[in-house]
C-alpha cells in the first residue's frame, strides 16, 4: 500500500526532475533567437543541430556538462553549457565522444570553464580510448579573461598536449572545421588525425587579416589567408574539402565506420533485462528531506536487471550496502550508503548515511573483490561522513577510513559514481567522489555536495564571526545573530545545490534518476574498449 510519505515525496522529486528539465531547455537555447538566426543566415547548422545529424538514430546521446559555466561570467553576459555541447554517442555504430563549439555563444570563444569541460570530455576519450570528433567553430581564447584561461597546467594549452598525446596512443581524433578556427585554437584540429573544412565558412590561420595589417603590414582577406581552397589546394594544412556541413559530417560518419574494432578489456554482458520492480518508485522512496532515512537497497533494486542483488556481508557494517547486480546486462559491484537507522548485533544504533569502521572494513574488501573479479565499481552516494567521537577513535575509525579511500584510489577496474543525496566530507572521498577518477560522475537533483551539512557548517561559521565580534570587545545580540545564522545558511545551502557543482563540472551533469541506468551501461561499455593493464595493489594499509 502506498503511503502518504510516499506520495509526498514522488510530487517533490518529481517537480525536482521538472526544474532539471526546464533549466535544460533554457541552456538548449545557447546564445538565444538572434544569434541562431546570424549562424543560419551563413547557410551554417547549430551545435546541437550538427551533433544530431551526426549522431545514428535510435541511439542513446549521454551529454556531458550540460549546466557547466550556468550562473557563472554574469558579468560578461553568461555562457551557456560553457560555449561547448560534448558528450558520448553513436556514430555509424561506434561509441565515441563529440564536442562541437556553440556559435551562437560569444562566437564559440574559449572561457575558463570552457577549458575545463574540453579537457573532461578528452579525459573521457584518453581514459576509455574512445574516438573523439571536434567539429570547431570558436573565436578563441575570451581576451577578457585571458588570464585566467592561458597560461596555467590545466587550461587552454593542455588541450593541445591532450591531442598529441591521444595521437601517439592511437585514440582516434577527426576534426571539422566548420566556421572561425583562430590563433592558438587552430592547433586543436590540426592536431588531430584528420581535419576537414567547410568551404566558405570554414576557416583556420594563426593570425586573422587584421592582426595580420597590423603586424607586418600585409592587407589579405580571412579567405584567402585560411579558407578552404587555400588549405586543401595550396597549404595541404587540411585533408577534405567540404561544400557544406551536412557533407562534412556524412564524410565523419564514412570515416568512422571503417575504423578497425577496439580491444575488449573482458567486462561481463549478458542479455539485459528491465527491473522486475517499477522503476518510478524511486521517486516515492527517495524522501523528500535529506535528513530522512530509507532503505537504500530498495532504489537498488529498482536500477539492477530482473530486480536481482546478490548482497555480500548484509548482517555486517550495515551502514554500507554491497553487492552484486547487472545494469543493461553488465555486470556490476554496488557500494552504496544504507540511510535507514539498523540495529547491530551488539545492540548498537547505526545512523543512516554515516560510515562506521565496520562498513568501511566490509567496503574495502568488497572492492577488492571487484577488482579480483574484474566487475566495474558503482558508488551510490548518500553519505553524511564517517562516524566521530571518542568511541569512533578509540575503535579506529581513520584506519578503518583510510582503508577504505585506499582501496578506492587504487581500483583498476572503471568506477561510476551516481550521487543521489548528501556527499559530504571524507564520505565524499570513500564514496569515489570527483577526486578519484570515476569515469563518470553524474548527480539527482536531490544531491548536495560539501564539507559538511548546512546546518551544522551555518552554526560553525556563526561560532567563528561571533567570536571574531567578540574580541573586538563588540556584542550581538540574540536577534542579530539569528539574522546572521540565516543569511551563512542561505549562503551556504546554494553553494551545496547539484546545480552550484554542475555549473563547476564537480559532476558531470545532473539527470532523472530514471536515466541512472542508461549512464551506468553506457559508462562500462565506454570502459570496456579500454583493456585494464596495470595490476590492482593498494600498497601499504594499516591494519
Amino acid at each position: 500500500m502506498i503511503s502518504l510519505d510516499f506520495n509526498q515525496n514522488e510530487d517533490l522529486n518529481k517537480l525536482a526532475v521538472s526544474e532539471l528539465k526546464n533549466r535544460l531547455r533554457k541552456v538548449y537555447v545557447g546564445g538565444g533567437a538572434k544569434a541562431a538566426e546570424k549562424q543560419q543566415a551563413k547557410g551554417k547548422l547549430l551545435a546541437r543541430e550538427r551533433i544530431t545529424y551526426l549522431l545514428d538514430d535510435g541511439k542513446p546521446w549521454l551529454e556531458i556538462g550540460a549546466l557547466a559555466a550556468e550562473g557563472m561570467y554574469a558579468e560578461h553576459g553568461g555562457c551557456p553549457s560553457a560555449g561547448v555541447v560534448a558528450g558520448i554517442g553513436y556514430v555509424a555504430g561506434r561509441q565515441c565522444v563529440v564536442v562541437a563549439n556553440d556559435a551562437t555563444v560569444k562566437a564559440g570563444a574559449w572561457f575558463p570553464m570552457t577549458a575545463k569541460k574540453n579537457l573532461r570530455a578528452q579525459e573521457i576519450a584518453m581514459e576509455n580510448r574512445l574516438p573523439i570528433i571536434y567539429l570547431v567553430d570558436s573565436a578563441g581564447v575570451y581576451l577578457p579573461m585571458q588570464d585566467e584561461i592561458f597560461p596555467d597546467k590545466e587550461h587552454f594549452g593542455r588541450i593541445f598536449r591532450n591531442n598529441a598525446r591521444m595521437s601517439s596512443e592511437g585514440i582516434v581524433q577527426i576534426a571539422a572545421i566548420m566556421g572561425a578556427c583562430v590563433a592558438g585554437g587552430a592547433y586543436l584540429p590540426i592536431m588531430s588525425d584528420e581535419a576537414m573544412i567547410v568551404e566558405g565558412t570554414g576557416s583556420v590561420f594563426l593570425a586573422g587579416s587584421y592582426l595580420v595589417k597590423s603586424a607586418i603590414g600585409e592587407s589579405v582577406d580571412n579567405e584567402t589567408l585560411g579558407g578552404a581552397t587555400t588549405h586543401c589546394e595550396i597549404s595541404g594544412v587540411t585533408d577534405y574539402k567540404q561544400p557544406d556541413d551536412k557533407t562534412c559530417l556524412d564524410s565523419i560518419r564514412k570515416i568512422m565506420g571503417m575504423l578497425g574494432k577496439p580491444k575488449d578489456a573482458g567486462f561481463d554482458r549478458i542479455k539485459a533485462a528491465p527491473p522486475k520492480l517499477d522503476e518510478h518508485e524511486v521517486y516515492g522512496i527517495l524522501p523528500s528531506s535529506r535528513e530522512k532515512p530509507y532503505d537504500t537497497k530498495a532504489i537498488i533494486q529498482r536500477l539492477v536487471d530482473n530486480s536481482e542483488f546478490e548482497e555480500y556481508k548484509a548482517l555486517y557494517g550495515q551502514s554500507i550496502v554491497c553487492g552484486l547486480g547487472r545494469v543493461d546486462g553488465w555486470a556490476v559491484g554496488f557500494v552504496a550508503n544504507q540511510r535507514s537507522v539498523v540495529k547491530t548485533k551488539k545492540g548498537e544504533m547505526q545512523f543512516g548515511g554515516v560510515i562506521y569502521s565496520d562498513a568501511a572494513d566490509k567496503a574495502t574488501r568488497f572492492i577488492m573483490n571487484c577488482n579480483q573479479k574484474k566487475i566495474p565499481l558503482v558508488f551510490l552516494q548518500d553519505v553524511t561522513g564517517f562516524m566521530v567521537g571518542s568511541r569512533a577513535e578509540q575503535g579506529g575509525i581513520i584506519k578503518d577510513g583510510a582503508k577504505m579511500v585506499n582501496a578506492v584510489a587504487n581500483s583498476v577496474v572503471p568506477k561510476i559514481t551516481i550521487v543521489m543525496g548528501n556527499s559530504y566530507g571524507a564520505g565524499n572521498y570513500a564514496m569515489c567522489g570527483k577526486a578519484y577518477d570515476p569515469r563518470l560522475i553524474f548527480a539527482w537533483p536531490s544531491a548536495k555536495i560539501a564539507v559538511m551539512g548546512g546546518v551544522q557548517a551555518a552554526k560553525t561559521l556563526l561560532q567563528i564571526q561571533t567570536a571574531s565580534t567578540k574580541a573586538t570587545n563588540t556584542e550581538i545580540d540574540a536577534a542579530a545573530e539569528e539574522a546572521l545564522l540565516k543569511e551563512i545558511t542561505e549562503r551556504y545551502d546554494e553553494q551545496t545545490t547539484p546545480y552550484y557543482a554542475a555549473a563547476r563540472l564537480w559532476v558531470d551533469g545532473i539527470i532523472d534518476p530514471l536515466d541512472t541506468r542508461k549512464v551506468i551501461s553506457m559508462g562500462i561499455e565506454a570502459a570496456n574498449q579500454s583493456p585494464i593493464e596495470k595490476p590492482f595493489s593498494v600498497g601499504v594499509i594499516q591494519t
